[in-house]
C-alpha cells in the first residue's frame, strides 16, 4: 500500500496522505516524493489545480514520522530539506487547495499553510504543540507562514500555549475559506472550488500567485543567524527528551531554563 496516492483527472491532481493508521503522519520517503512530485507539477501545463486530503476521516496529518528523527545526524539539515519541499509546494502555479477532515498539526499544517485555499470540517484542529510534545522548533519561514495565515495571535497561542485551534475559529480568522459540516459537505465545497477555477483564466491566476509569493518572500525570509539557533534547539537534551517520550509513549520531562 502506498502511502501516497496520486490521482490525475480533466486538469486536476488529487493527492492523498494514506497513513491512516498513524493519522497520516509523513515520512521522510514522502516527503521525498512530494519534493519531486511539485517539480514535476510546476512543469505541468495540464494541471490546473491541486488537491490534497488525508486518508481515514481522523486526519489531514498529524505531523512528521518521530522515528525518523532517531540516528539522524543532522536534524536541522533534514528540516530544511523539508522546508524546501514546503517551498516547493508555495511556488506551484496551480492553484492548491488543502481539504482538511481531522487534525492538521506539525508537518500537515505546514503543508496546508502553503497551500493557497483552506477547506475544513468542523471537527477539525489546527496547531504546533510541540512545545509540550517534542521540544523542538520551527524555522522562520514555516512560523511565517503560519502567522501569514492564521494571524499572529492565533499562531502565538498554537506555540507558546500549545493549543490546537478548532475549524470555526480559523474560518474567523479567514485561515480556512469555509467550516463545514461533515466530509461530504467537505468534498462537495471542494469540487465546487474546483470547477470555478477550472473555469477562470490561467494567466490571472498564475500572475496572482506570483505577485502573492513575491510579498510573501520579502516578509517571510528567515534570520540570519537562524541555523545557529535550531542547531542549538535540535542538538539540546529538551528535543531528545522529546523524541525518547513520543516513541515511548510517556510525558516529557522537559528541562527548566
Amino acid at each position: 500500500m502506498t502511502d501516497l496516492l496520486i490521482e490525475r483527472r480533466d486538469g486536476v491532481l488529487d493527492i492523498t496522505f494514506n497513513r491512516p493508521e498513524r493519522r497520516n503522519a509523513f515520512t521522510k520517503a514522502m516527503y521525498g516524493e512530494m519534493r519531486q512530485l511539485w517539480i514535476d507539477t510546476a512543469a505541468d501545463a495540464s494541471v490546473r489545480v491541486v488537491v490534497l486530503r488525508g486518508a481515514g476521516g481522523k486526519a489531514f496529518a498529524a505531523g512528521n514520522e518521530i522515528s525518523d528523527f532517531v540516528g539522524n545526524e543532522d536534524v536541522v539539515q533534514y528540516e530544511d530539506w523539508i522546508r524546501e519541499m514546503l517551498d516547493g509546494l508555495f511556488r506551484l502555479p496551480q492553484v492548491t487547495i488543502a481539504a482538511v477532515d481531522g487534525v492538521c498539526v506539525g508537518g500537515g499544517l505546514a503543508v496546508a499553510t502553503n497551500c493557497d485555499i483552506r477547506v475544513a470540517t468542523a471537527g477539525s484542529r489546527f496547531g504546533y504543540p510541540i512545545a509540550r510534545t517534542l521540544g523542538n522548533a520551527l524555522s522562520s519561514p514555516v512560523l511565517y507562514r503560519c502567522a501569514a495565515v492564521f494571524g499572529e495571535s492565533l499562531t502565538r497561542e498554537m506555540l507558546l500555549a500549545s493549543r490546537l485551534v478548532d475549524a470555526d475559529r480559523a474560518y474567523a480568522v479567514g485561515a480556512v475559506l469555509a467550516s463545514v459540516a461533515d466530509r461530504a459537505a467537505l468534498d462537495a465545497e471542494v469540487a465546487a472550488l474546483v470547477d470555478g477555477i477550472l473555469q477562470a483564466s490561467p494567466v490571472t491566476l498564475r500572475v496572482t500567485k506570483e505577485q502573492l509569493g513575491a510579498r510573501a518572500r520579502v516578509t517571510e525570509a528567515a534570520p540570519p543567524d537562524e541555523e545557529e539557533l535550531l542547531h542549538e534547539v535540535y542538538g539540546g537534551p529538551d528535543f531528545a527528551e522529546g523524541v525518547r517520550a513520543f516513541l515511548a509513549k510517556e510525558k516529557p520531562t522537559f528541562g527548566r531554563a
